[in-house]
């Protein structure tokens, strides 16, 4: 039993797991390439009050799931729960909104929340974010739709589903939380203990519970898009239309609107979506977002909207696993130099500096053993190619060269960086 293992809620990603991780994490970055978003990083932690005010105080994140600490300093600091209000905390501090909006960013990297370890949640998650700031129309709303989708038919899962919604704004949404209040006041008794405390602070997640006791209750609550206002009512019209629109490029977008998708932080405003794979049943969300036009306003910049989306890439990835027939990339070094003897291991050492510093990926097989034991080690690795030295190959100038992944012939290289690279790239 080893002393030390990794905090619960958090594992350790070995070298076998890591061509899925660049499978997806490069899949990633060419497609936020591809609609044109930037890269951003923003620091792991930031200032406790941007997530208090931001996400909202009566969220589960800020109430239940925040880590927080307080610096030798004595201020405030939480690791960040999620990405968005950094990403819009770093677009008033520099001033973005003097760029051509909107300004387009996506961000890779983890983040942090306390809860329940199940599948698919941890405490240490990893993120694949977008976000478009400085655009309210609807055109940019289903932008960043197509680029989630486009993202995950990248990762060749089908078979998914677009579930969304909208949930107004400031002028019409207060009319909808006192029907929703009204409705759940008669219900009160049959709800469950979390929903009971969210009534007042957070009617709209009421929506948003997964118990079975819930659920059916919130089926036949009230509908937002009942009560939006002419704004959001054309602001919505306009983003089904450009959906559908879509499925010329998309004929698998399978999008169905659901009144009980709300989002679970309270910067959430108009669109709201998620996408799921097949049979979740709103229990297992890929990616998951919406519009949040008030958001930098209540941390300190100027009224300006926004609209982005969020995924877990431990949860992607387990997806991409579960699809038959998926194998990642082949990853392994170009070469492995097997050698036999005291002189042919220092060639060896001098032939693999050489090679590195042209671009090439080379090992050493490890000092001492066989020359059965390395070809074992050399095919372990999934080197492409074996280079054999021993005392004849000192003597004559020229390595066996012998490919490890197909059944080409084997062939003699001369024993200089030149030849080898050139034989190695099969010029």
């Amino acid at each position: 039993m080893p002393s030390f293992r990794a905090p619960r809620g958090t594992y350790d990603i070995l070298p076998d797991e890591q061509p899925y991780w660049s499978f997806a994490l490069k899949t990633a970055a060419e497609t936020a390439k591809r609609f044109g978003y930037g890269r951003i990083d923003t620091p792991m932690f930031e200032p406790t009050d941007l997530f208090e005010r931001g996400v909202g105080d009566a969220t589960d994140i800020v109430q239940k799931e925040m880590y927080t600490f307080e610096d030798h300093g004595g201020d405030s600091l939480t690791l960040r729960p999620e990405g968005t209000a950094g990403v819009c905390r770093a677009y008033i501090e520099h001033g973005l909104h003097n760029q051509p909006q909107p300004v387009r960013m996506h961000y890779i990297g983890p983040y942090f929340r306390y809860e329940r370890p199940q599948a698919g949640r941890f405490r240490q998650l990893r993120q694949f974010g977008v976000e478009a700031i400085g655009d309210g129309s609807p055109n940019v709303d289903v932008e960043v739709i197509e680029l989630g989708w486009s993202y995950i038919r990248s990762l060749n899962i089908n078979g998914t589903s677009l579930r969304i919604n909208s949930i107004g704004d400031s002028e019409c949404r207060p009319a909808y939380l006192d029907a929703l209040r009204e409705y759940y006041r008669g219900h009160i008794d049959e709800v469950c203990d979390d929903d009971r405390q969210r009534f007042e602070s957070a009617p709209l997640r009421l929506l948003d519970c997964k118990r079975t006791q819930c659920q059916g209750i919130g089926d036949a609550a009230p509908k937002s898009t009942d009560f939006l206002c002419d704004a959001c009512d054309a602001h919505w019209a306009s983003v089904i239309a450009l959906l559908d629109g879509l499925k010329d490029t998309y004929p698998d977008l399978d999008y169905s609107i659901d009144h009980r998708l709300v989002r679970g932080l309270d910067y959430y405003t108009r669109t709201v979506f998620e996408i799921e794979p097949e049979n979740a049943a709103g229990q297992s969300t890929l990616l998951g977002g919406g519009r949040y036009d008030g958001l930098i306003e209540e941390i300190g910049g100027p009224p300006t909207p926004g609209i982005g989306f969020a995924l877990g890439l431990d949860r992607i990835i387990s997806e991409v696993k579960s699809r038959e027939g998926f194998v990642p990339p082949e990853s392994g070094p170009d070469v492995v130099i097997v050698h036999l003897g005291d002189e042919a291991g220092l060639r060896a050492s001098a032939l693999a500096a050489g090679l590195r510093d042209d671009g090439l990926g080379v090992l050493v097989a490890p000092v001492g053993r066989s020359m059965r034991a390395q070809m074992r080690y050399s095919n372990s690795m999934n080197a492409r190619y074996a280079l054999i030295i021993g005392d004849r190959e000192i003597e004559s100038a020229e390595g066996a060269l012998r490919p490890l992944r197909d059944n080409g012939e084997q062939e003699a290289v001369a024993l200089n960086v030149q030849a080898l690279a050139k034989a190695l790239r099969g010029d």
